[in-house]
């Protein structure tokens, strides 16, 4: 494929080189294409040389490169990544131990060369040598997820849903300015139990006060002790400020852009948004805020879930309260 910035194509060169032979001097046929002399000389010297195929582009790779790696080390790296599916480091690691030096960009660039670099790219029939854990939470209590779920109010009156997108009263809805609103959600790991608020921020402040009053839920419920809190790298739960009200609580925040290492509380997030956010045309965040609280109860008492065996989140855990608000309709 010709340079995007190239001046003429191969079949131009041609019909240059070609004017050349019939006679006319190489400065003036280079001056009437609008090129260097120089570069229609080069063009006209591979033509001489090799025809048509001359005039095709070449690739601008050195013929020899003194630095780089021998085959013999390319092999051993194939070798190491797919009989044993080491990892870049790894190579490096027992490449030096076999007396070569190489750095791990180095190791990095060759496998991807070679399309090893993705695991996936080993066994294309998913066989893997890294044994996959999967975290339960054994008992209530156990691992507790937190997260806040970022959502527009809802203006006085409705806002699109309710007078239709770019209607007058759309207009009016958006010259309120209702911000945000943020879903504040604790949600046990074992039993799937959820506590959720509706508040005006997302601050360390706004997630400590939340969470003590979460603590109090659950305790209502027989989750005397929280063994760990899961939450992601946001800014209102890196805060020291949380951490410490937390107290002998163990706090484990996971990896950055990982959500789905927090995939509980986020999936929890999802069935709300669903079943409750934008499952109504609502006619102000007073109303959602309301439909909120019985939304509560209808999953944690009611809703079947399938973690528990399509049965509600509560009846995973035997106390008083749980069993009443079970029974109640």
């Amino acid at each position: 494929m010709t340079h995007r910035n190239a001046p003429l194509t191969p079949v131009g060169r041609l019909r240059l080189v070609r004017r050349v032979q019939a006679g006319r001097p190489i400065a003036h046929v280079a001056a009437e294409a609008g090129i260097a002399r120089q570069t229609l000389s080069k063009w006209v010297g591979r033509y001489r040389a090799a025809g048509e195929d001359g005039l095709l582009d070449r690739r601008s790779t050195p013929g020899h490169s003194p630095h780089q790696m021998p085959p013999e080390v390319v092999a051993r790296i194939e070798y190491l990544r797919r009989c044993h599916k080491y990892s870049a480091r790894l190579i490096v690691h027992t490449l030096a131990t076999e007396g070569v030096s190489v750095s791990t960009a180095t190791v990095g660039r060759w496998l991807s060369r070679l399309g090893l670099n993705r695991r996936r790219f080993l066994d294309p029939n998913g066989a893997t040598n890294r044994r996959r854990r999967r975290i339960t939470a054994r008992y209530p209590g156990h691992m507790v997820h937190v997260d806040v779920k970022k959502i527009g109010r809802i203006p006085d009156g409705g806002g699109w849903r309710i007078h239709g997108r770019g209607s007058a009263g759309d207009h009016a809805a958006r010259r309120q300015r209702p911000g945000y609103a943020f879903f504040h959600t604790a949600l046990d790991g074992y039993s799937r139990l959820a506590y959720t608020e509706l508040l005006d921020t997302e601050t360390a402040d706004a997630a400590v006060g939340f969470f003590a009053r979460a603590r109090a839920f659950f305790r209502i419920h027989g989750i005397d002790e929280v063994n760990r809190v899961i939450t992601d790298n946001a800014p209102c739960y890196a805060s020291p400020r949380f951490t410490r009200s937390l107290g002998s609580t163990r706090h484990q925040r996971i990896r950055p852009f990982t959500p789905r290492h927090n995939g509980k509380v986020e999936r929890y997030h999802r069935t709300l948004a669903e079943e409750l956010c934008y499952a109504h045309a609502w006619n102000s965040e007073t109303e959602r805020h309301d439909a909120l609280r019985r939304w509560l109860i209808h999953f944690n008492y009611h809703r079947p879930h399938t973690a528990t065996g399509d049965l509600p989140p509560a009846t995973r855990l035997h106390t008083g309260v749980t069993n009443v608000m079970i029974g109640h309709t």
